[in-house]
């Protein structure tokens, strides 16, 4: 089973610089999910502020980070922290779907 140091990112807005990256490495991913991730990381950095990384931890689950610049007086923690409970909560298929892939494709391990 292959094992990495450090997270994987799989994607991530920056509503600073008005950016959407997708990794590369989950190119393979059909383009509806592809298409659900920038909607759903683009609204949540443009509602909240700041920047959003979707990772895979070395287990395969599937993490939500924000940070924001210190000079960003609109972002809000307490906001930003009840938004990744709803997405947790309304993508929960999405985001098992998504460590599923990852933990075979990636991890090695059998579905």
């Amino acid at each position: 089973m292959a094992m990495f140091d450090e997270n994987v990112v799989l994607c991530a807005s920056n509503a600073y610089e008005k950016k959407y990256y997708l990794n590369e490495e989950f190119s393979r991913l059909p383009e509806d999910i592809k298409n659900e991730l920038k909607i759903m990381c683009v609204l949540f950095t443009e509602e909240v502020g700041g920047i959003l990384d979707l990772e895979f931890s070395e287990e395969g689950e599937l993490m939500f980070k924000t940070q924001a610049d210190e000079e960003d007086l609109l972002y809000d923690d307490i906001a930003c922290g009840m938004k990744i409970k709803k997405l947790q909560y309304e993508k929960r298929e999405l985001l098992e779907s998504l460590e599923m892939f990852y933990r075979v494709f990636f991890l090695g391990e059998d579905a």
